[in-house]
């Protein structure tokens, strides 16, 4: 049986993914503040900033929460809708 590992270990392992990822989802919202016109009015902008905002609160159910964010509500009748 493994023993849990600590919080530094969990961080050794993943720091220089989390970084690459969080300068790539910067590169992001740069690109986007440079092109010509805004993205104010649409939906995905307002649900990316939601999401940063969710890892920003430090809860701890941080995952369950942005992929609820980004998740369809369900629905009884999806089988219908395709078909099936």
């Amino acid at each position: 049986m493994n023993s849990p590992q600590s919080a530094s270990q969990v961080l050794d392992r993943h720091y220089l993914e989390a970084r690459a990822r969080i300068l790539e989802i910067a590169a992001i919202f740069d690109r986007i503040d440079r092109a010509e016109g805004s993205t104010g009015e649409d939906p995905r902008d307002a649900l990316l900033r939601q999401g940063i905002q969710i890892l920003s609160d430090g809860a701890a159910n941080r995952a369950e929460q942005v992929q609820k964010l980004f998740s369809r509500a369900y629905q009884a009748d999806w089988r219908d809708e395709m078909g099936v």
